[in-house]
């Protein structure tokens, strides 16, 4: 199967579970595989038989400037909300990284892996 990737979307948005992660906000980054078939996009060379990922980097845009909540799975859940609204039940992988968790002396990164329809999430 052929896939369409979007890979190190950052997003500002208002999730954690402490008070001021989400009064604040912080960073976070996107990496969303979508799993279709590519063949007739690639012969016509044409959209309208492939995905336009510009739509998803703006709903997704949308979406961090309006989210307030406590978990990055939730987060996540939104994210693949979205994303079924726009293209249906296409196979989605998706990997939502916290870049900077406030966790005392732990300076790596925590993130989230979920995936819809079959899809996988993109490889690191």
């Amino acid at each position: 199967m052929d896939a369409i990737q979007i890979r190190d979307l950052e997003l500002w948005a208002h999730v954690g579970v402490l008070e001021q992660e989400r009064r604040d906000g912080q960073w976070f980054r996107l990496d969303i595989q979508f799993q279709l078939d590519l063949s007739a996009a690639a012969v016509a060379d044409d959209l309208s038989t492939s995905l336009d990922y510009s739509l998803a980097i703006q709903a997704l845009q949308r979406l961090a400037r309006e989210i307030c909540c406590l978990t990055i799975e939730h987060f996540s859940e939104q994210v693949l909300d979205r994303l079924q609204e726009l293209y249906g039940p296409v196979p989605i992988g998706l990997r939502l990284t916290k870049c900077s968790a406030p966790v005392p002396g732990f300076d790596g990164l925590v993130a989230v892996e979920r995936s819809r329809g079959g899809g996988t999430p993109p490889t690191p």
